[in-house]
């Protein structure tokens, strides 16, 4: 498009019959000698090649012929510059364009070439033609790039020797931007405006130039690399032919347009265009989510995601990647790191090991295990010169010093490089660690990490992985986790669907496949609701593991409409650094209502609801389940719960608040209640009746009371004859503590129901 016509802006000279006075023999600016005063040259008005033209006669070294008015100078317009001449006599000289460039103010632009391809003239009485072309872009076919110059007095130079007589017919001045621009497209080229493209150039001032005069046109980056030593902000729509290259020290932020395509254009490869794209969704505030446009991303190794802007260690403000998938491309990145080290654990300073040998080698992130080491115990932090680690929980029996695994995993989206990171949300992601690459380590501080409509599907070794206090108030809603290890027998796996140790944690309507844990939880205040997850296997009578781990005795946890399908609820204290019961709560704060517990082609002594006490003293203080239903498919059950006592048992004279009832048995020989109401038949008169209450109440627990008793049919003496009295009931007798005795005033006999529970009021 021509300025000229579109902007009305006038290129062209006065032709030389308007007078000389505008006409300089020198540089052109305001104050140099003009032809109608230096005597070095005339107006003819009759020629024959030419209908007006000014005759000069060289006197000096270099003769200049400039135009005074300034001619401007734009970004992406490009002047052709145009002259005619012929020698008349004397020695015959070299003829270029030229030009003096100069900025707003009257200063000249500093650097910029001051003329043109030189054309010798060889034959007096010839015409010869001499053009150069002037632009701010350096492209093929411009002879003097002037980038940065506002205006310039544009003319012709004479050189060689003196003494010669050249005519010179009026100079023209042309807009030929069509001939390089794509204005008729609305389009701004960074070349206009100083960009090189030669990956060794900074061309940040060009950019930003280009988007600053594009008002709403598209900002077009031509073929070439773009070296961007700076962070650089594009307000308009940018399409990329060209690659921009730029270290992660600096920030590229596309406000028009932001989506992860948008990047890929720019940075031509799918790894570094998320770090970028990443990088810019943190660092812009009118953008909350990176849309990855339904792309697989192609992961050479595990993403640093602090690393993508190592000027920011925290990070508070609600921020969503969604709509793609990530995915591993194997090689060596992707390997398990194992560090063997030795260090110093002691009680009182639960969460550090001190005097940690080769400190160094020994990353954030890492998976801690040794004797006395609970499941899921990570590097939280590392402190170099003072020799510790900070542990994420606490170890049950390591005292002292002892040598220690460290384990590190990578994963395809690891937060662990940053201090906090709060609000962040990952929706409608696919993880596919092809048996690669773990899904997500989550930072060692911070809230309401969010993980919805995603799939999680075969990891290596985790899912999601906390280190530490990033799962405060963490959600995981409408997720698949769907393991590497389908045809694995549950007693050899090692993948775990995901850990958590803070509180709050909600677990809402997920589906989980085939992981030797679902999730291990050592915070509080979580809900776990309408989630199905199955670990069985294809094995006969099969072994069965916890799906769901809960480590802390007093949870304050509720699972509610949930399907257990083939594991069972395994609840420990095996994050305490001191296992034996003191002054912490027991056992407690645990309700399990509403759920379906199935179990196929397993042994009779599978169960559903398992404690393990890892030291003496515990005791169950406020623990309900109702409503379940719990069946066994292929085989019969002994019963659905039981104490581990690998470490323990549990104090059964302690016992309170354990509400066990409304539930459903099927294919389970001991329906357990408590309360529980059973029979008692006694065949001959006796004044103390021995009631055996077997195993009828959960965990086979003591019975310390008799709530009620109801005679079923008529209480006779030994006569025959009816009695009418109540009895006196004694609870926790016999060697296990399961009798109960029923004291009579007169020996009698006959047939009773009975309630009787195994907690104190």
């Amino acid at each position: 498009m021509n300025k000229a016509i579109t902007d009305g802006i006038v290129f062209q000279p006065l032709p030389f019959s308007a007078g000389l006075g505008i006409w300089s023999s020198g540089d052109g600016t305001p104050g140099s000698d003009t032809y109608a005063i230096s005597g070095s040259g005339v107006y003819v008005a009759a020629d024959a090649d030419f209908a007006g033209c000014l005759e000069v006669l060289k006197i000096d070294p270099t003769a200049h012929v400039r135009y005074m008015t300034e001619t401007p100078i734009l970004p992406g317009c490009y002047l052709r510059v145009t002259a005619k001449v012929k020698a008349i006599s004397g020695p015959l000289p070299a003829v270029r364009v030229s030009g003096w460039a100069g900025l707003t103010g009257g200063a000249p632009a500093p650097g910029l070439p001051a003329f043109g391809p030189s054309v010798q003239l060889t034959t007096y009485g010839e015409v010869v033609e001499i053009t150069a072309i002037i632009g701010t872009g350096d492209r093929t076919g411009v002879d003097m790039l002037w980038t940065g110059a506002d205006y310039g007095h544009l003319g012709i130079d004479l050189t060689g020797p003196t003494g010669g007589v050249v005519r010179v017919d009026d100079i023209q001045i042309e807009d030929v931007s069509a001939v390089f621009t794509r204005d008729l497209l609305a389009i701004v080229d960074v070349l206009d405006y100083g960009a090189k493209g030669d990956g060794l150039t900074d061309d940040s001032a060009a950019f930003e130039a280009a988007d600053a005069a594009a008002g709403g046109r598209t900002v077009m980056v031509p073929p070439g690399d773009y070296l961007l030593q700076n962070s650089v902000t594009m307000e308009n729509h940018v399409k990329f032919e060209g690659r921009i290259v730029q270290d992660a020290t600096y920030r590229f932020i596309m406000q028009c347009g932001y989506n992860y395509d948008a990047y890929l254009d720019a940075f031509k490869d799918e790894e570094l265009a998320f770090k970028k794209a990443f990088q810019a969704l943190i660092n812009f505030a009118d953008h909350e989510s990176l849309d990855l446009c339904g792309r697989r991303v192609a992961l050479t190794a595990p993403v640093d995601m602090q690393a993508c802007d190592p000027t920011r260690t925290e990070y508070a403000t609600r921020r969503v990647i969604r709509n793609g998938q990530f995915q591993p491309v194997a090689g060596a990145a992707w390997d398990t790191e194992v560090f063997t080290s030795t260090a110093t654990y002691a009680a009182a300073n639960e969460l550090v090991l001190t005097n940690v040998v080769n400190i160094a080698n020994i990353p954030v992130g890492s998976l801690v295990t040794g004797n006395g080491v609970g499941r899921e115990i990570y590097v939280r932090s590392v402190d170099t010169g003072a020799q510790t680690l900070e542990l994420s929980a606490p170890l049950y029996d390591a005292e002292g010093t002892q040598s220690f695994t460290f384990t590190r995993y990578k994963y395809l989206l690891d937060f662990s490089g940053y201090n906090k990171l709060s609000q962040f949300v990952i929706d409608d992601i696919e993880f596919q660690g092809s048996g690669i690459a773990s899904g997500i380590m989550l930072a060692p501080d911070g809230l309401t990490f969010h993980l919805r409509d995603c799939f999680v599907n075969k990891p290596k070794d985790r899912g999601l992985s906390s280190p530490g206090r990033g799962c405060q108030g963490m959600m995981i809603d409408r997720c698949q986790f769907i393991s590497d290890e389908q045809s694995v027998p549950v007693s050899a796996r090692v993948s775990i669907g995901f850990n958590a140790n803070a509180n709050d944690v909600k677990i809402r309507d997920n589906r989980v496949n085939r992981f030797k844990h679902f999730c291990v939880l050592s915070g509080s205040g979580t809900l776990i609701t309408a989630n199905h997850w199955f670990h069985g296997d294809d094995e006969i009578l099969g072994v069965r593991k916890g799906g769901v781990v809960i480590t802390t005795p007093n949870p304050k946890t509720i699972f509610t409409g949930n399907y257990c399908d083939n594991n069972f609820i395994e609840w420990t204290n095996e994050h305490s650094s001191d296992p034996a019961l003191g002054t912490q709560f027991s056992f407690g704060g645990l309700t399990i209502t509403g759920n379906i517990f199935l179990n196929s082609d397993v042994a009779s002594w599978a169960n559903f609801i398992v404690i393990k006490p890892y030291g003496p003293g515990h005791y169950i203080n406020g623990f309900a389940v109702l409503g379940n239903v719990f069946r066994s498919s292929n085989g019969q059950m002994d019963r659905v719960e039981r104490v581990d006592t690998t470490f323990a048992d549990l104090d059964y004279t302690r016992t309170r608040g354990l509400e066990f009832r409304g539930n459903t048995f099927h294919n389970v020989n001991e329906s357990v209640a408590n309360p529980v109401t059973l029979t008692h038949d006694q065949a001959t008169t006796a004044l103390t009746w021995v009631i055996d209450t077997g195993v009828a109440l959960p965990f086979e627990g003591h019975a310390l009371f008799v709530d009620s008793v109801l005679p079923d049919g008529a209480i006779t003496n030994a006569a025959g004859n009816r009695i009418h009295e109540m009895p006196w009931a004694e609870g926790a007798q016999g060697a296990d503590n399961r009798s109960v005795h029923l004291n009579w005033g007169t020996a009698v006999k006959g047939k009773i129901r009975y309630q009787v529970r195994m907690d104190k009021p």
